[in-house]
Order: C-alpha cells, then sequence, then structure tokens
C-alpha cells in the first residue's frame, strides 16, 4: 500500500502504512491524545480523526481547547439534537444544524410547535444518545444516491440543498445509529464525546433566511469538552443577564428605545452625563496624542459614494433622500466627508503625519431583527480618525494608534487581544497593494509585541485592518477598536500631497476608531460595570441624605458647595426613613451617600458611605472633597 509520512505540529515526523487514520496516529503518539482529541487539522483543513492517510501531510491534533475542535464537538452536539428529536417526535423535517459562536442551533419543520418545557425531553434524549457513544461514520454518496434516499425520508430540506450543489459535488453524510444526515462535517468520533451540553432556546428561523419563505423552529444550545466549562459558562450567562445593558439602562434612567424611533436610541439626561463624559476623555486623549477635530455633514450627494465606493459595495446598507432633484445618501461612514475636508486645501510632506478625529454620527439599515438596545443599532455615533501619511510612517503611525487604544483601555479595566483581517472576496485593489499593505500591519503588530490572530478575508472592500476584542469583567469578548490601512480611497478621490522633491505625491491614510461608536461602547460598559460606574463617569456621584428636616439647609449648603466644585450632586429630602434613602441610593448604585444628622451640621462633617465599602466614617467636607476630587482625576476604577 506505501507509506506516508505525517509531520507533526513540533516538527516532529513519523512514517505509516497508507490508509492509516488519524485516530491511529493519535493513539500512536500517546493514550491521552487519542483520548483528548476531537478532530485534527490536515495541511490546514479541520477533518474527522477517522479520515485515512493516502499522502504525506502536516497534522495538528484538535481538543477541546482549540477553535476547530470545540466547533467539530458542538457541529455533533447538533445531529444529536436532530436526532433525539426524530426519536421523540416522529419524522421532523430538518434543514441545518451548525456549530455556531458559543455553541448550535438545528432548524426543524414539525408539525408539534415545541415549547421550553419540551427542551427538557430533548435534553435527555440528548444524553442517552451520548451514552450510546454511537460512532460517527461518513460516507460519500453519487449525488442521485443521496437525492433517492432523503427523498425517501421526506427530507425536503435536504433535497433542495442537494439540488443546488454542483452536478459533480461529493455529496457527504453522516450517521450515528439510525440516524443519516446531509453534512459537510466534521465531527468527533462518537457521541459519546459529547458529554457536555445544553439546550437554551427556541425561536423562529425562516427557511435560509427569507421572509417568503417557511417559518421554522430553532432550537439553541451549547457544549463544551468538560462540565465545569459548561457550568462555568452558564454562571457566566446569568450574570450576563443580571448586567444585561437594556434592564439597567431602564433601572438607571440612561436611554431608551421607542416604537417612533426602531433602532435609533434615545439618551435620557443620567445618559448624556455617561456620554459627555465619554466625550470629553476622548477628546482629552486624542488632544494628547496630536490629532485635530473636524465635523463633516450627515447627508452628501451620490457622486461622492460612487466615487467611494460605498455605492457599490454597501447600498444595502444606506439610507436616501433627494435634494433638489438630485440623488443624495446618509452617511453610512464618516471617511469620504474627513477626504473632503483634507482635499480643501494643498498639504506638505512637513505636516504628515495628518491626524483628523471626528464624533460622527452615521446611519446603516439593520434588519428589525437584527436590533439589540445600543449594541444594534441604525444611527450611531462613531469616534472616526483618518491619518493621512507618508508610506515611510505606516509603521510608526500604527504602533501609536496601538498605543492610545491601550491608553484608552486600560482606563476602563478592559483586556484587549487583536486579530489581522486580510483582503475579503469584495475588494478594490491590486494584489501589490493588498500585500504591501496587509504585510505593513503583520510589521507594526510585531514590532509592538502584540500577539494577533489571522482572520483570512475579513477584511474592508478598501483594505486590511486590525480589530481589537475587547474582554469585559465576566469575560466576554467585544470587537471596539479597528485600524483599517488604506490606499485605494487616496487612489479614488486622487489626494495628494508635495512632496520633499516638489512633486506632487499620493498619501496613504489610515482609518480607526477606539471606542468603536459611542452607543455601543456605553452599552459594553454598562455591562462590564453593572451599572456601578467609576466616580468620575456616574450620572450622580454624590447624593446628601438629611435625616431630617432640620439639616435641610446644611445639606443644600453641601449642595451648593460641591456643584461649585464641578461635582454631580443631589439632596434627598424626602419625608423617608435615611435606611430608606441608603437603600435606594445603592439600588440606584450612586458612589458616595452622605448621610448628615445633628452633629454633621454642627460639626460641619459628613458621614461617608461609599459603594463597594460600606460605612467610611465620619470626615470634614474638605477632607472628602479633596479625596473624591482626586478619584475623578485619576479616572481610578
Amino acid at each position: 500500500m506505501g507509506k506516508v509520512i505525517v509531520t507533526l505540529k513540533d516538527g516532529a515526523t513519523r512514517e505509516y502504512e497508507a490508509g492509516t487514520t488519524l485516530m491511529s496516529v493519535a493513539s500512536d503518539i500517546s493514550r491521552g491524545l487519542a483520548k483528548k482529541a476531537l478532530a485534527a487539522k490536515v495541511n490546514g483543513q479541520v477533518v474527522d480523526l477517522m479520515l485515512p492517510l493516502h499522502d504525506d501531510a502536516n497534522i495538528e491534533f484538535l481538543t477541546g481547547e482549540d477553535e476547530g475542535g470545540l466547533e467539530a464537538l458542538r457541529h455533533t452536539a447538533s445531529h444529536m439534537l436532530a436526532q433525539a428529536v426524530q426519536r421523540l417526535y416522529g419524522p421532523a423535517k430538518l434543514a441545518i444544524g451548525p456549530a455556531i459562536a458559543n455553541g448550535f442551533y438545528y432548524d426543524i419543520d414539525a408539525e408539534k410547535t415545541f415549547a421550553p418545557a419540551d427542551l427538557e425531553a430533548i435534553q435527555a434524549e440528548m444524553e442517552k444518545i451520548a451514552k450510546e457513544d454511537l460512532p460517527l461514520i461518513r460516507q460519500e454518496w453519487p449525488r442521485e444516491q443521496a437525492l433517492d434516499f432523503f427523498r425517501k425520508a421526506g427530507e425536503i430540506y435536504k433535497v433542495e440543498l442537494i439540488e443546488n450543489l454542483p452536478a459533480d459535488a461529493k455529496i457527504s453524510v453522516y450517521t450515528q445509529g439510525e440516524f443519516t444526515d446531509l453534512c459537510a462535517g466534521p465531527h468527533v468520533p462518537s457521541t459519546g464525546r459529547v458529554k457536555a451540553f445544553k439546550l437554551q432556546s427556541l425561536a423562529g428561523a425562516y427557511w435560509r433566511g427569507d421572509v417568503k419563505n417557511k417559518m421554522l423552529q430553532r432550537i439553541y444550545g451549547t457544549a463544551f469538552e468538560k462540565k465545569e466549562q459548561l457550568t462555568a459558562y452558564l454562571t457566566m450567562l446569568e450574570e450576563a443577564a443580571r448586567r444585561d445593558h437594556r434592564k439597567l439602562g431602564k433601572e438607571l434612567d440612561l436611554f431608551s428605545m421607542q416604537d417612533e424611533g426602531p433602532g435609533f436610541p434615545f439618551f435620557h439626561p443620567n445618559g448624556m452625563v455617561l456620554r459627555n463624559e465619554l466625550e470629553n476623555y476622548w477628546r482629552a486623549i486624542h488632544r494628547e496624542f496630536g490629532y485635530q477635530e473636524i465635523k463633516t455633514p450627515v447627508i452628501l450627494s451620490r457622486a461622492l459614494w460612487e466615487q467611494s465606493g460605498h455605492w457599490d459595495h454597501y447600498r444595502e446598507n444606506m439610507y436616501f433622500t433627494k435634494i433638489d432633484e438630485g440623488d443624495y445618501a446618509v452617511k453610512p461612514m464618516n471617511c469620504p466627508g474627513a477626504i473632503l475636508v483634507y482635499r480643501a486645501k494643498l498639504h506638505s510632506y512637513k505636516e504628515f503625519p495628518l491626524r483628523q478625529c471626528e464624533l460622527g454620527l452615521v446611519h446603516r439599515h439593520e434588519l428589525s431583527g437584527a436590533l439589540h438596545g445600543l449594541m444594534r443599532v441604525r444611527s450611531f455615533t462613531q469616534d472616526d480618525a483618518h491619518i493621512f501619511m507618508l508610506p515611510s510612517q505606516i509603521k510608526a503611525e500604527i504602533q501609536e494608534v496601538i498605543r492610545l487604544f491601550d491608553t484608552v483601555y486600560s482606563v476602563f479595566g478592559l483586556s484587549y487581544h487583536a486579530e489581522l483581517s486580510t483582503r475579503p472576496e469584495n475588494s478594490m485593489g491590486d494584489d501589490a497593494t493588498w500585500e504591501m499593505t496587509t504585510q505593513a500591519l503583520r510589521d507594526a503588530l510585531d514590532a509592538y509585541g502584540l500577539p494577533f490572530k489571522v482572520n483570512e478575508g475579513d477584511g474592508a472592500f478598501y483594505g486590511p485592518k486590525i480589530d481589537f476584542h475587547l474582554t469585559d469583567s465576566i469575560g466576554r469578548t467585544w470587537q471596539c477598536g479597528t485600524i483599517q490601512l488604506d490606499m485605494q480611497l487616496p487612489e479614488k478621490f486622487d489626494l495628494t500631497y508635495i512632496g520633499e522633491d516638489g512633486q506632487k505625491a499620493r498619501p496613504v491614510m489610515i482609518h480607526r476608531v477606539a471606542y468603536g461608536s459611542m452607543e455601543r461602547f456605553i452599552g459594553i460598559l454598562i455591562e462590564h460595570f453593572a451599572g456601578a460606574f467609576p466616580v468620575w463617569m456616574a450620572p450622580v456621584q454624590v447624593r446628601i441624605l438629611p435625616i431630617t428636616d432640620r439639616q435641610a439647609e446644611y445639606a443644600e449648603q453641601l449642595r451648593q458647595r460641591f456643584f461649585a466644585a464641578g461635582i454631580r450632586v443631589q439632596v434627598d429630602d424626602r419625608s423617608e426613613k435615611v435606611g430608606y434613602k441608603i437603600r435606594e441610593g445603592q439600588m440606584q448604585k450612586i458612589p458616595y451617600l452622605l448621610v448628615v444628622g445633628d452633629k454633621e451640621a454642627q460639626e460641619g462633617l459628613v458621614a461617608v458611605r461609599k459603594r463597594g465599602a460600606g460605612d467610611l466614617g465620619a470626615l470634614s467636607v474638605e477632607a472628602f472633597l479633596d479625596n473624591l476630587q482626586k478619584e475623578i482625576d485619576e479616572k481610578t476604577i
């Protein structure tokens, strides 16, 4: 049969008989690896462990700690879900059941309408399937055999999927026990490998996402390699529900979403305080890093969007209007306006790098089902910046942007990791330009010493980008900051500068955001801090609680003094017991509650209660104000 040579991740090589499966290779390396491995990567492609090797290959075994291994585990869980449904409720028609971020789902066309209580029965049947430890057997069938099998089974959705494949496509199916499903894979070796899973919720989903098609029932679940990982994830979800920014936004009177403006947030006074503090910090840090602020119009002509490429590449996400019989669009991005500001005068190489920043309001059309509080809206303010520079300045300038991002995120106690996204299918420009710009981003990340992951084909249509994914206080990640290197728009808009030789030359352009959008970043911070904002951001920093009416005058004197010092302060002079006022102040997550009675009024003191620390005792007004101002100035978390 011949021999094959496999090269392992550490560079070691081994020789096997042709036809040896990956599982046999794993077993030969060690029993522990064979037990832990869920899938393998062969020459960069994730495959089943039961795949036989017929050629030399580079091999990496994947466990539940690897993205590919976990995805194979969750994909298998989705098949177990479908198998359990058909065991319990008869021949339900199956659509698709992929692994997704944090879990899996299956879309099902069944006569029975599933209720939350049914998830328990399906979960129990899945657990039986896991105990049966059914091997997953992959087969490749001719097209007609596959069509015949699924037609006889009444699987109309599978038939449609096969009919839409090329005539010469290899049709792969997976069988576990009595259950066979159309699937490209990969999967784990047997159902017994799927031990830690949980069905979570029900939803409706149109077949192929088309509202003209039938509404199917979607069952969501999640799966992990180990039960303790599942328990930790479910605990995190419970904490996330407690921190939900929509819930806290209402309780803390920060913002609302109204039927009259779906996807368009309304910020209330408390929310505007929070927003303004974020904007004030944004302006201060950008001034420190050498940026100049600009402002560009919300509506610009169709000709501009055609020139920028948005008309061809982004039109489905845009809103339009007519002015004086001409076509205009509401801007979905700020960059074309910033380019017009740059082009308004002649520039010299001596000005570079030229850093311009903008808090620019943009509008993007989102489907109503995708809207989600402040996280997914139709109008939002991007904290944009556009930097124009010489090609020789790219590496240093990107490093400077990373330094700015690092400074900003540390203020909020947010750690992060970077991901580099490369050329997408619908891109503009030539291969050489894309290779040069992508390498420039790689070099800057390497020089800064920032580890990064590569997302092939996920860049912007005009250039590669670096995305910054923030980790919040309960371990969730959020994509916020972006650095996009662009040599396309300067070309499209014929941007120039006068070089050292006195000749016109083309600048390089960086697009970047730190917060991402004000709205989404506020939503993230609400959940990150669970509404208990650092004192410098808090809508109300101090609330004064007089015990009786006798202290009302002293409380008002304190309020005026604090207000004059720039503190956001309130007096709760209601005829309620002080204990009730304290509990309410705690519920509203106010950083400092100052209780004042007769003694405090007579001696010029305040009895301080600090959020999270409790009673700090009595302090002089001067001492309290000094400590508070220091905490605000240092932006203490």
